[in-house]
């Protein structure tokens, strides 16, 4: 089971982490997220454990309990959502636009004639 562990200390390593979680179990992973500019904790983390009885006694046992001075917040990770959210990148299709297809750059507002606004030879 994959266990999420949030409102880290900034000073916890991925050891602390283990080290905290191996009380209630075998551990098979323990990470803390990093920021990957500055390499700091950005304060949560996950933890896997092979066995789900194990797993979920841990969740019981540390949910909103106190470490490195903050009350941590622990329950079983939700896989990631798709196609939720904004942010990065997705893939568009340059030209083309509307029924039909094809049309290249026409369509897409570079050479759009007299029909009105778009194009690069607006006045300003």
């Amino acid at each position: 089971m994959n266990i999420y562990v949030g409102n880290l200390s900034w000073q916890m390593t991925d050891e602390d982490l283990r080290n905290l979680f191996e009380q209630h179990g075998a551990v098979g992973s323990a990470k803390i997220v990093k920021d990957k500019v500055s390499n700091r904790s950005k304060g949560f983390g996950f933890v896997e454990m092979e066995n789900d009885a194990e797993a979920q006694a841990a969740i019981t046992a540390l949910y909103d309990s106190e470490v490195m001075g903050r009350k941590i917040i622990v329950n079983e990770s939700q896989p990631k959502q798709q196609g939720s959210g904004g942010g990065g990148f997705k893939k568009r299709s340059f030209g083309g636009g509307g029924s039909g297809g094809g049309g290249g750059y026409k369509k897409g507002g570079f050479n759009r004639g007299s029909s009105g606004g778009g194009g690069f030879d607006r006045d300003y």
